[in-house]
């Protein structure tokens, strides 16, 4: 019998984590054990267990691809590439959304505004907590992230701005250095970062089973009957990432690289399932890049610069659905936006979607912000707790696809050669066997 592929397994896991969350519920035990408690424990080893290779392998990865990268002129052409493309994308993403939001009014129901009907939810006050004493004054917060005055505690609070910018200006000093001592430290750094890959993989192989628990508590606590009070920001939302992700994305893949999008989500497809439920960037940037080098064939090189970099920055998903969220709220209390206003709501959403993923409640926080400014009460962000966290699982598989698409176009433009060249188990094996070389040579 053909063993089972990695992702084969994590879709199975996906099914099974609905059907038994639907069959439970949030009091139910199971031979006096909770079953809640069980799947959350499932769940959260797995994701803990991701997260606490993260700050290792953003550090080590970005200083190994400026090793890789080459000299000045190349640094500074991926660099450019790089920043490029991700605002690019983002600004699109953002339109794509405002369009969305004006096309199907999500917050007006059958001509009038949809504030009454739905109400506010019941944990508005939990997150005002959380967003209590928020303001315009955020973004000098978000501007400091990239130089902390202490680099353990930015790490400590899951600040990855500073940590990337730290590990750019190691990578790029030690790039320059020349000598044995230098090479020792280069080596050092390559190994390290090997390292860290084959814990990756560990972690990546009991992944179904993480899958399965984060997926059954999400339905044994929400349930599907959460999605009814919202259904049409629900679907709008949806829609709007689907038309980027899936539509502008993949023909920009078809378009500049003339490489097949089917066989880049082939590639991909473990990555995006993680990243779906999981509903984590950092957590998903391991399973992301190992997909990305060895089934999609994207030189470490690339990877390793652009890929922990977009795990912060590339926020595509997170700024649509600030976007989509912002205007419709405006439209269930009645507001009339300008459009000089809705332009402003994008450029705010392309910001806070960079900087705010390191603030506690994440894209509450910067939805929250820019309700303050359009002029919208805080209290406003209840509308939308119901559908958050599920739709938080389809932004964030969206922001991991617009990393995965970004290495592709930009690996392409760079000349390489191998990228999608192969159907993904010719790849992985070519992959694994180049590796096998390396560690041999570097023995």
């Amino acid at each position: 019998m053909k063993k089972l592929k990695l992702h084969h397994l994590i879709f199975i896991a996906m099914i099974l984590g609905a059907i038994f969350g639907s069959l439970t519920s949030t009091d139910g035990y199971l031979l006096k054990i909770p079953i809640l408690g069980f799947y959350t424990l499932l769940g959260d080893l797995f994701l803990n267990a991701l997260k606490m290779i993260v700050i290792p392998l953003i550090m080590l990865a970005i200083v190994n691809g400026m090793i890789s990268v080459g000299q000045d002129d190349q640094i500074g052409r991926l660099g450019i590439k790089t920043v490029a493309f991700y605002l690019i994308s983002c600004f699109i993403a953002v339109f794509i959304g405002l369009a969305a939001a004006n096309l199907f009014t999500p917050g007006i129901v059958n001509g009038v505004p949809a504030k009454d009907m739905l109400g506010l939810a019941a944990s508005t006050g939990e997150v005002l907590q959380r967003v209590e004493g928020r303001s315009i004054g955020d973004f000098s917060q978000i501007i400091l992230q990239f130089f902390p005055a202490n680099l353990v505690k930015a790490a400590l609070e899951n600040q990855l701005l500073g940590l990337i910018i730290f590990a750019l200006l190691c990578g790029y000093f030690l790039n320059q250095m020349q000598g044995k001592a230098a090479q020792t430290l280069k080596d050092m750094v390559n190994a390290s970062y090997d390292v860290i890959m084959k814990i990756t993989m560990l972690i990546i192989s009991f992944a179904p089973i993480g899958v399965f628990g984060l997926i059954a508590a999400i339905v044994t606590r929400t349930g599907f009957e959460a999605l009814q009070p919202l259904a049409w920001f629900f679907v709008t939302v949806v829609f709007a990432l689907f038309i980027h992700a899936f539509v502008v994305s993949t023909l920009a893949v078809k378009v500049l690289t003339r490489l097949s999008p089917v066989r880049l989500i082939q590639a991909m497809f473990p990555a995006l399932l993680t990243a779906f439920s999981s509903a984590s960037s950092a957590a998903s940037l391991p399973v992301n890049m190992e997909c990305a080098q060895n089934r999609a064939g994207i030189s470490k090189r690339v990877t390793s610069f652009m890929m922990p970099l977009g795990a912060t920055i590339n926020m595509n998903g997170t700024a649509l659905y600030e976007c989509v969220a912002v205007i419709f709220i405006a439209q269930a209390y009645g507001m009339q936006l300008s459009l000089m206003t809705q332009f402003f709501i994008v450029v705010a959403a392309v910001l806070t979607s960079i900087g705010v993923a390191a603030v506690p409640a994440a894209s509450l926080v910067a939805i929250t912000l820019i309700l303050t400014m359009v002029g919208l009460p805080a209290e406003a962000i209840g509308l939308i707790l119901v559908t958050d966290r599920i739709l938080d699982m389809f932004r964030t598989s969206v922001n991991m696809w617009g990393d995965a698409i970004g290495a592709t176009i930009i690996g392409h433009s760079e000349g390489e050669k191998d990228i999608l060249s192969l159907p993904v188990d010719q790849m992985e094996e070519k992959q694994l066997k180049l590796q096998a070389e390396e560690a041999l040579k570097n023995a």
